[in-house]
């Protein structure tokens, strides 16, 4: 891509044009914004976005690295400093629109560098520009360990200076004008005593670039004063005003030529410790079921509509909006999608929210092949925090083009505003090595009070976007990694064994085996880190895992996780489990309940034990299914109010008929759980481990 760096002079932004190139990008110009004139702060402005001390010598940047410079000023301010960016004419963000609009109409640029590592703020407002203007923002610092990074930036041979202190530790006297790898042990050592962020990523320090290996020319300081901005005594603010500088040719050194370390996008994934899990996970060859006649219902199950009640802390759970299309019937695929969007609306409407409630998305489609048609409606139909979504591709019936289920959240008026939590949203759209970027209208995740609801994450390489290569075990590990970054990132402690509830899909019958195996290696992972920071005997309960076998993934992935994670006490959780036989079925319950009892999971499964010849009765197993799950429904509500809200039940396609099952499912629920009845959700999938035939998972809040 022909990208546009942003510039500040600082070390971050610098580094990342040298990933850029590395990535195999072409900078073809820069950009800076610096104080307007009149404002009287001509040295160092309070910004929330910009760097700008060191500005003055921006100018030499374009002849040290021979690229047009684009400059503008600041005219505005800090004024929308909300989470969400939505344009405002006063802010400083509109200065940067103006500034990247007129480059990219001179230059033809389709990329902006931006070197952000943990500004969430400055993220968000690049990423609107971006997202305004149709450029691809690229962030390959983002979310980087800094120790790491710093060691790397210095390695790569970037010869940049301290200008600018602020943080308890750092003397102007001393360390103003000193190089990063003069600073670097001190800098780990301040780190170590007082939590400074390494990178200065607090606003602890700036930097100022003086030499890197883009660079044709170096800049070189020939006199400079320090000016002090504030004289604390523990954490004095002092900065570098450059007086005299200038340009010199670099001596025999080839510009342009530069090592940046191998991305760890793409890490060899070690299999030595992973054993495969046992053969009983595999799925088994069942042998065909013959059902007693059953009572059968020409209902079609993908055209019943239901929602679960609204739960105390104002959670609903809508299901069955379904897309019938038949190509012959002269309706076009993205009327039908419009058509069930219009059908959530509605529903919803009925219940008092509107689309921007809802925090969870599932897209079951008919085929993979029509991803693109039903994109197409479903970006028009979300803003600027879309919900977190899941998309797989399912055996649905014919005539059908997708089924859709989600999660909404909305608080009762009448609820004490005290109770109320915030709901943050991490839509992350800039390419960096860290985790995949969110082009679509879903976001990574988003947080409601103290629960986490992700995406779906496939193994997509960060920086390219492609799926990795290398088979199922690295496509396992990689993107369960991404899972673990997004939690982390949202909430800081965050880690797999926070997690509690998790559907895995895997398009093959083999792969079920080494997706548990993974699932259970990462989780002793967790948990010796767990055990190294505390000493105790209770072990963490973790989350609920649910293998399916489906027909297709986005991007023709081999797997796909999806996980709900509290930021809780996994050691004060609350786990309970029971099984019992029931006509040649076994029935097993599980469920676990968060420690801040705010929400829970539950998964039943049915399998068939002692395959018979003889006709099988499933009214016996399905009534028994469901007085499990109610009798695990009254021991968790013993101590915590949640409401059970979905009914998800993955089936084996070939062993039902779904309109029975749906039928069987719903009456039963209503029967022992009344108002209490969850969302039913039906998935048709092409295997389940083991000799399993229904897989439940119930989500209550």
């Amino acid at each position: 891509m022909r990208v546009v760096a942003l510039i500040s002079g600082g070390k971050d932004s610098c580094y990342n044009m040298m990933q850029c190139v590395a990535a195999g990008h072409q900078i073809v110009a820069l950009a800076n914004l610096r104080p307007a004139e009149n404002t009287g702060q001509t040295d160092e402005l309070d910004s929330y976005m910009y760097q700008t001390v060191g500005h003055h010598a921006i100018d030499l940047y374009a002849d040290a690295l021979d690229l047009p410079l684009y400059r503008g000023f600041i005219k505005g301010t800090s004024v929308n400093t909300g989470r969400v960016y939505t344009t405002c004419q006063e802010d400083e963000v509109e200065d940067l629109y103006h500034l990247m609009k007129l480059v990219k109409d001179k230059e033809g640029v389709e990329g902006v560098s931006v070197g952000a590592i943990l500004s969430d703020y400055q993220r968000v407002r690049v990423e609107d520009v971006c997202r305004r203007l149709n450029l691809q923002p690229l962030a390959y610092l983002w979310r980087r360990n800094q120790e790491i990074l710093l060691k790397e930036m210095i390695s790569s041979n970037i010869q940049a200076i301290i200008i600018k202190v602020a943080a308890f530790g750092l003397d102007p006297d001393k360390h103003l004008g000193k190089t990063l790898d003069q600073m670097e042990p001190y800098l780990l050592e301040l780190s170590e005593k007082y939590g400074v962020h390494v990178c200065g990523e607090g606003g602890e320090y700036e930097t100022f670039t003086l030499d890197c290996p883009l660079f044709k020319k170096k800049i070189v300081v020939d006199s400079a004063k320090v000016v002090v901005h504030s004289a604390d005594a523990f954490a004095p603010v002092a900065y570098l005003r450059f007086l005299k500088l200038h340009l010199e040719n670099k001596q025999g050194e080839s510009s342009g030529t530069f090592m940046v370390n191998s991305c760890s996008c793409e890490e060899s994934c070690n299999d030595d410790d992973i054993f495969p899990s046992s053969e009983e996970d595999e799925p088994q060859k069942n042998i065909p079921v013959i059902w007693k006649s059953l009572k059968h219902y020409s209902l079609d199950f993908t055209k019943t509509f239901g929602s679960s009640g609204r739960s105390l802390s104002g959670y609903q759970w809508f299901s069955g909006i379904t897309a019938h299309f038949i190509p012959s019937k002269g309706k076009n695929a993205q009327e039908a999608a419009r058509e069930a969007f219009s059908s959530l609306r509605a529903n919803m409407t009925s219940e008092g929210l509107k689309l921007k409630d809802i925090v969870l998305f599932h897209l079951y489609m008919k085929s993979m092949k029509d991803f693109n048609v039903i994109n197409s409606v479903y970006v028009t139909e979300f803003d600027l925090c879309p919900p977190a979504r899941v998309c797989v591709e399912t055996l649905l019936p014919d005539g059908v083009l997708f089924c859709i289920d989600c999660l909404a959240h909305k608080y009762d008026i009448a609820m004490d505003d005290v109770l109320r939590d915030e709901k943050l949203v991490m839509h992350v759209q800039s390419i960096s090595h860290w985790a995949p970027a969110n082009i679509g209208p879903y976001s990574q995740s988003i947080k409601v009070g103290d629960v986490l609801y992700c995406a779906g994450q496939i193994a997509l390489v960060p920086c390219t976007m492609q799926l990795v290569s290398g088979g199922i075990w690295t496509e396992a590990i990689v993107s369960l990694r991404h899972v673990e970054r997004v939690l982390q990132a949202m909430s800081q402690k965050t880690a797999l064994h926070h997690v509690i509830t998790a559907n895995c899909y895997v398009t093959d019958s083999k792969h079920v085996p080494i997706a548990r195996s993974i699932w259970q290696k990462k989780l002793r992972e967790c948990k010796k880190v767990e055990d190294s920071e505390t000493h105790h005997d209770v072990t963490a309960v973790c989350g609920l895992l649910a293998v399916v076998v489906i027909a297709h993934l986005p991007r023709d992935a081999a797997i796909e996780w999806h996980v709900v994670a509290v930021v809780d006490d996994p050691l004060q959780r609350k786990h309970f489990a029971m099984k019992m036989l029931s006509e040649g079925f076994q029935i097993e319950c599980e469920s676990v309940e968060s420690s801040s009892a705010s929400c829970a999971s539950i998964s039943v499964r049915l399998s068939l034990i002692s395959p018979s010849t003889s006709q099988l009765d499933l009214d016996g197993p399905l009534h028994d299914l469901i007085a499990m799950f109610r009798q695990a429904v009254e021991k968790l509500s013993e101590d915590c109010s949640a409401t059970p809200l979905s009914f998800r039940a993955f089936f084996k396609e070939d062993v039902f008929d779904a309109e029975t099952l749906q039928t069987g499912l719903q009456e039963y629920l209503e029967k022992y759980l009344g108002k209490k009845t969850p969302a039913l959700i039906l998935v048709p999938v092409v295997d389940l481990p083991g000799k399993e035939v229904i897989h439940v998972t119930c989500w209550l809040s």
